[in-house]
């Protein structure tokens, strides 16, 4: 890919937010060695949760999925904010995704997929990771989806 990591999200029709900061006693990334880890991040746009609920009650997949991929761009703005650059990132490593469901609710793979589906289009092979997506009985503020994430950076 030629094109920078800033110009594939605005090809997109994306925008990164500003990254969010911590309101308890945590930090919202964190680097050991050549990796960062982000705490979790929620679907939150403008300081607002893009949905709340639970899967296969309050919402379906596909607004699970768009819930994961604005976890994503977060995910993206606390690297930035962090590193200075997206640029320095060599390659995502893992995500792991949270997905507030029902007991019934199984396509939590599916949700994951909208997070996963955003980083491979703005990082192209350094966005392909491994996932883990797990269902979870409730997340902070009632929010769907909650995402961390392991990236390896560029030294």
């Amino acid at each position: 890919m030629s094109q920078t990591i800033r110009e594939r999200l605005a090809e997109l029709g994306a925008e990164l937010p500003a990254a969010a900061k911590s309101v308890a006693n945590y930090l919202p990334v964190v680097a050991s060695g050549t990796h960062v880890l982000t705490s979790g991040q929620l679907p939150l746009a403008d300081g607002k949760l893009i949905a709340t609920g639970l899967l296969g009650r309050d919402l379906n997949v596909a607004e699970g999925s768009l819930a994961a991929r604005q976890c994503a761009l977060n995910i993206l703005a606390q690297a930035e904010s962090h590193l200075g650059s997206l640029e320095k990132i060599a390659r995502v490593v893992k995500i792991t995704v949270f997905v507030a469901s029902t007991q019934d609710f199984t396509e939590q793979h599916l949700v994951a997929n909208g997070a996963s589906d955003l980083l491979v289009a703005v990082l192209g092979e350094k966005g392909k990771h491994a996932r883990s997506a797990v269902g979870v009985a409730a997340l902070p503020m009632n929010a769907p989806v909650e995402i961390e994430a392991i990236i390896e950076t560029a030294n």
